[in-house]
This record gives structure tokens, sequence and C-alpha cells, in this order.
């Protein structure tokens, strides 16, 4: 899975779960909580979403890895067999 298809991986789903929400001008390098308004209920939706459709683990102590889309991206492809 490429980079790019990981990155859209994710938008697909912080869509699903915030389907009023506009993922389109997302800055790859800053904080998704901060860009899209997240609540922490919505970050574990995301993250047991993950799981769900992917079988990607994020352990707890691993949540901050995913506060960027850049950084969800390098934590998420190597798991996905991506570059």
């Amino acid at each position: 899975m490429t980079r790019d298809e990981v990155s859209q991986l994710v938008i697909d789903i912080i869509n699903d779960i915030l389907p009023e929400g506009d993922c389109s001008g997302v800055d790859p390098n800053v904080n998704l909580r901060d860009q899209l308004d997240l609540d922490s209920m919505d970050f574990l939706d995301i993250v047991m979403e993950l799981r769900k459709q992917h079988g990607v683990e994020v352990p707890e102590e691993d949540y901050p890895k995913l506060a960027t889309l850049n950084s969800c991206v390098d934590y998420i492809a190597p798991k996905l067999g991506g570059a």
C-alpha cells in the first residue's frame, strides 16, 4: 500500500466518523485534533476503525504517533506492508 493510499484510508475513516467534517483542506503536518475539532471519543473511534477495517492495532502509548496525517501514515504504512 502506498503512502497516498494509506493517507486516503485515514481520511476515509475520519470522513465516516465526522461526516460533517471536511478533510479536503487538511494540512498533513498539523495536528488533526486541532484542524478537525476531534474530541477524545472521535479519536478513539478512528483507532477502533483502523483495527476493525484493517487489523491495525494501536496501543494507547502510541496514540501520540497519530497526531498528524503524515505521522498517521508513517505509523500505519509499515503495518499494512507499505513504504
